[in-house]
């Protein structure tokens, strides 16, 4: 019997009615079926090489999430990745572009914003981070720079805290207008930075939103924003994305959020900080991030971001560079045993971290099935199923 069921193995099989499915235990084939609800942090990361099988990993768990739970689900993808599968389970996607007629308006705030008294003072974080983004340069913001757009944004909510409804929601415009009546130099430099994002090529983001966001399944589609304003609208997903999740924990309802190619918000101080705060958040307001990158690197580049590694009680990590292994063995304590999981590994096979549980795990799917064809990321696979 021993010789067939392995009893130094350990297994995840959690049969409650919000189990997903993740895979098959490498060591004994048995089912991985869990659900991340019920760990101490449900945040998560997927991490992995180009070609591993992050993306594909995420649609499955999101295409779980959508058949066995009622939570919503909300996607921000920045390589057009997840759109067949969104418009298959009917979802929302909200593609983003400088050419697109779809909007969303980075100003929009609703009343349970915040747990605190003052919902505001969370939305000035937001907007002093999509101020850093916008004004660039290495130092970021300058302290009287960070003064008159805190000034500013306190005057342009006023209108809509005292009649709070659509129409009184600000826009980028009346943030800019209002930093242009500022007596500081520094308040017309920024104002002199928004300009194009208020009147120029880039306004995309000074349009109230007009696409149906309530959906249960949105994915915002930014591939076309090009690299100058990827970041911008990543950041501006997240705040959108946080708005639902408070919407949502009102009538106790759970929100998951995936984020693509997450190492882009980190690499300014003022994104990551911010990044890192909605993700500390999220867990108490019933949101369950999870974040795909294949840079650990940058992952862990500052202390800050090593908040996020700390705050993820699930990690799915498939096949991993050289460099980043050793990172990952010393952050994680991977036995060398369990990093050749992670070395060389093929698509879908790799090691899952559950709480204080370390699992070797493969996923082979099958590749006949029209749900691959949908989920597939692979160029020949997708152009093919196109021809069909």
């Amino acid at each position: 019997t021993a010789i067939f069921v392995p009893f130094t193995t350990q297994e995840l099989f959690d049969n409650g009615k919000e189990s997903l499915y993740y895979g098959l235990n490498a060591l004994s084939n048995n089912l991985i079926m869990v659900d991340r609800k019920k760990l101490k942090n449900p945040n998560g990361l997927i991490l992995g090489t180009p070609g591993s099988g992050k993306s594909f990993s995420a649609k499955r768990e999101i295409c779980n999430a959508f058949l066995v739970t009622d939570d919503d689900i909300l996607v921000c993808d920045p390589e057009s990745e997840y759109a067949p599968l969104v418009e298959r389970l009917h979802g929302q996607v909200i593609h983003i572009s400088p050419s697109s007629t779809q909007y969303i308006n980075p100003m929009d705030i609703n009343t349970n914003y915040s747990e605190e008294d003052n919902p505001l003072a969370l939305k000035a974080d937001f907007i002093l981070s999509l101020c850093e983004l916008v004004v660039g340069g290495k130092e970021g913001l300058k302290p009287v720079e960070k003064t008159v757009i805190d000034r500013c944004v306190h005057k342009i909510y006023a209108p809509y805290f005292e009649h709070p409804c659509p129409e009184t929601v600000p826009m980028l415009e009346d943030l800019y207008n209002a930093l242009l009546t500022q007596d500081e130099p520094e308040a017309h430099h920024v104002a002199a930075a928004l300009e194009i994002y208020v009147k120029g090529s880039l306004n995309i983001f000074n349009h109230r939103t007009n696409v149906d966001i309530d959906n249960r399944i949105v994915c915002y589609d930014i591939k076309q924003l090009g690299k100058q304003l990827k970041k911008l609208g990543m950041l501006i997903v997240q705040d959108q994305v946080w708005g639902r999740v408070t919407a949502n924990r009102s009538v106790g309802k759970s929100t998951r959020y995936y984020a693509d190619e997450f190492h882009l918000l980190l690499k300014d101080e003022q994104t990551a900080a911010y990044s890192v705060e909605i993700w500390k958040r999220f867990r108490k307001w019933g949101g369950i991030p999870t974040a795909l990158t294949q840079n650990v690197k940058d992952l862990l580049a500052s202390p800050e971001v090593s908040n996020i590694f700390e705050n993820s009680d699930f990690v799915y990590m498939l096949n991993q560079a050289n460099g980043d292994r050793q990172i990952l063995a010393k952050q994680l304590n991977i036995s060398p045993h369990q990093l050749s999981y992670v070395t060389h590994s093929g698509e879908g096979e790799g090691l899952l971290f559950f709480g204080n549980v370390i699992l070797p795990f493969v996923d082979h799917f099958p590749k006949d099935l029209e749900l691959y064809r949908i989920l597939t990321t692979r160029l020949s696979e997708v152009v093919e199923a196109k021809h069909e």
